[in-house]
């Protein structure tokens, strides 16, 4: 028993750093997961006691959980029966194919990348670009017991789609409220930019995808995140608007969530939201891609870093003056429970269009916009346009239109320098009028203005020519 024995010097090396794992992986490791948990819950705990509401818990279970108990379903099961019925394929490879959707769906959460670098990046960013402006808050957000929305409902942000800084902007407007889980298109699955993007919560969708598994899929993850309480940021347009009037909406999400909707249960509260921008970043894409008839367009990498690098340059060289002002109105919330109870009937095309009313009359009117609108009626002298832009301001305070627009006397500048600054107006013989190259950003920027108004850019012109021809007379 007492004998010496001898090792090789490797063997020895081996059996240590063999004992070392062992009392590390069975005791140290566990001792700082322990402190560092404890530690995380109370970071957790401080931070939901701050936010109107606090963060569910199935937001932060962890990513492969959730996809588990997404594929694991009940109805994601029968779909996958029935998929494999249909198609004649093996059961494995269906459940193959369903988990390879679920993991496509199913986004992480990251609390510290979310409110200790997403939100801060997006006020950060925000500022630097634009002068933020809120438009009209209705009075059922701005809390109090007699008003306020019920904290145990779900909140569900409805808003238009004006640019891909809407996922900027509202991030960082709302981040005292709650974290966001967006509903974000294929445009964003380019790595690096799909990781962080699935780190913040939000979860990828094919818009245009015709599988029956998929959308089973798609659904049920849908309905078990507004089930849980999640609240939910969605694009009801479901793309970026090509002409600048807020569309109409696509059913696949709201049907969604009408279809799993328990009025028994906990109640679905939409917030139409709506943004104005005075430049809107992929203007020159849009404009182009509506000339086009075609929504293939994808953001290029390389074209995204020139335009950061130009800005970059100008900002160093104090030549950057901003973008003007992002503007972003808070609308009369919808109960979907209260809105079922007075016809159980309604179908969700019928919510769609309430939705978007909603969210239309949220949008506010902004120097830019306002003055392409009364540049779409025609040329004309300074002093003319100025008469016009009275005109026009009052004509929307009759329709209720929410107006951040600034003083009256420094309107007709703030609105029309950006416009002339990029080619689209000229000033010829005293009369300000739209070039050939602006006419599709005129309508563009006009767009939303005019629909305040109940008008087309068409009428918006004849109705121009009839005041021409009394005065005329």
């Amino acid at each position: 028993m007492s004998s010496t024995v001898t090792l090789p010097l490797w063997l020895v090396i081996l059996i240590v750093l063999f004992g070392a794992v062992t009392f590390a992986s069975h005791f140290l490791f566990p001792s700082v997961r322990w402190f560092l948990r404890g530690r995380v819950e109370r970071g957790l705990a401080r931070l939901n006691a701050k936010l109107q509401r606090p963060i569910d818990p199935l937001k932060l279970m962890r990513r492969q959980d959730k996809i588990v108990r997404l594929i694991y379903d009940p109805q994601v099961m029968q779909a996958i029966a029935d998929h494999a019925e249909e198609t004649g394929a093996p059961m494995n490879v269906v459940l193959d194919e369903a988990k390879a959707y679920a993991r496509e769906i199913v986004p992480g959460f990251s609390t510290l990348l979310y409110f200790g670098v997403a939100t801060r990046v997006s006020r950060w960013l925000t500022k630097q670009l634009y002068r933020v402006k809120i438009g009209r808050v209705d009075a059922a957000l701005k809390g109090g017991d007699h008003n306020g929305i019920d904290r145990e409902a779900t909140v569900i942000f409805v808003i238009n789609h004006r640019s891909n800084m809407d996922y900027v902007l509202v991030t960082w407007l709302v981040a005292d409220r709650s974290a966001l889980s967006y509903a974000v298109g294929e445009w964003a699955r380019v790595w690096p930019l799909s990781r962080i993007i699935r780190a913040m919560g939000a979860y990828f969708i094919r818009r245009n995808s015709r599988s029956a598994l998929y959308r089973k899929v798609l659904a049920r993850y849908v309905q078990m995140i507004t089930a849980e309480g999640t609240t939910q940021a969605v694009f009801p347009e479901g793309g970026l608007s090509l002409d600048g009037r807020v569309g109409k909406a696509k059913m696949g999400l709201l049907s969604y969530i009408k279809a799993g909707f328990d009025p028994a249960g906990r109640d679905v509260v939409f917030v139409p939201v709506g943004l104005a921008y005075d430049r809107v970043l992929e203007d020159r894409v849009l404009t182009e891609a509506a000339a086009a008839g075609t929504r293939r367009f994808r953001a290029r990498l390389g074209v995204m870093l020139r335009f950061g690098a130009k800005l970059l340059w100008q900002k160093l060289r104090g030549r950057f003056q901003g973008f003007g002002i992002a503007a972003a109105g808070f609308g009369a919330p919808l109960s979907l429970r209260d809105w079922l109870a007075q016809g159980p009937e309604r179908d969700t095309e019928a919510l769609g269009q309430e939705l978007m009313a909603r969210i239309t009359a949220s949008v506010p009117i902004l120097p830019v916009p306002l003055m392409a609108a009364v540049l779409s009626k025609g040329a004309a002298t300074q002093a003319e346009l100025a008469q016009r832009a009275a005109g026009l301001v009052q004509d929307l305070r009759v329709k209720g239109a929410v107006l951040r627009i600034g003083k009256m006397a420094d309107l007709v500048q703030e609105g029309m320098a950006p416009l002339m600054a990029r080619g689209f107006v000229a000033e010829d013989g005293g009369r300000v009028q739209v070039t050939a190259k602006g006419r599709a950003m005129i309508s563009f920027y006009a767009a939303p203005v005019l629909q305040a108004l109940g008008q087309t850019l068409g009428e918006c012109r004849d109705a121009a020519d009839i005041k021409l021809q009394k005065t005329s007379i």
